[in-house]
């Protein structure tokens, strides 16, 4: 293994579930029921990007669920035009939004279209301050991870993995296109965090992981609270439970 050991750190709760379908069902029962839990207060969940959540956000739009008291907001977008397929608001919209009973003000894009991103990240950050408190402690955060070990857009070798007075950033280029991004602070605020983890591609970093290897920027991410649902392909590697 590459940088530390997770040892003296958190268990990380490993669920593996039998095919991409599968997990998509158990993360969206983890979601709902994370939601219909007793609460004064709306529920905030923020959601990331990628085909495995798309199939769990359809799921979830059937789910029966306390959707007036949902706020939904994103862990990080793309900077690209409104309607762009690259967008994650696209194809949140396209498979939750537009079938579950959310109103528009409900729904909290990040400002990715603003022709002053650093002035729309802050605003952003207020946002998340408005309907999670101040600092905003999101209720649950979904996150994915990369081949390369990031999740939301924290990437490898990005001066955003250091940002530790902002709730809300932006990165240099990555994959053809800067993004927003919530930052390690408030991630590591949120009450619970639901990894959805799918394909062979994603084994080793998920093994490191779990491991909890903080060389990766996954790694950096607070372990209590928090859940693995993963596929058979992307928790080859991991021991035996």
């Amino acid at each position: 293994m590459n940088g530390p050991s997770g040892e003296g750190r958190a268990a990380l709760k490993v669920d593996v579930c039998a095919d991409v379908d599968d997990a998509a069902r158990r993360s969206a029962a983890v979601v709902a029921a994370a939601a219909a839990a007793p609460a004064r207060g709306p529920f905030v969940v923020a959601f990331s990007g990628g085909s495995t959540p798309w199939l769990m956000l359809r799921v979830l739009a059937a789910c029966r669920m306390p959707w007036d008291r949902v706020q939904v907001a994103q862990v990080d977008e793309r900077v690209a035009p409104a309607g762009d397929p690259d967008r994650n608001l696209t194809h949140l919209r396209e498979t939750l939004l537009a079938h579950a009973p959310l109103r528009p003000e409900q729904i909290h894009p990040m400002p990715v279209e603003s022709a002053d991103l650093e002035a729309a990240a802050r605003r952003y950050a207020q946002t998340l301050s408005e309907v999670a408190g101040a600092p905003p402690t999101l209720d649950l955060v979904h996150l994915g991870l990369g081949p390369d070990g990031h999740t939301a857009s924290l990437v490898p070798g990005d001066p955003v993995l250091d940002v530790a007075d902002a709730d809300v950033a932006l990165t240099n280029a990555y994959q053809g296109h800067r993004r927003m991004t919530l930052t390690f602070p408030v991630l590591n605020r949120a009450l619970r965090i639901l990894w959805v983890v799918t394909g062979e591609d994603k084994a080793e970093m998920l093994a490191r992981l779990v491991r909890g290897d903080t060389c990766i920027p996954a790694g950096r991410v607070r372990r209590n609270a928090a859940l693995v649902v993963a596929d058979r392909a992307a928790a080859r590697l991991l021991p035996p439970p």
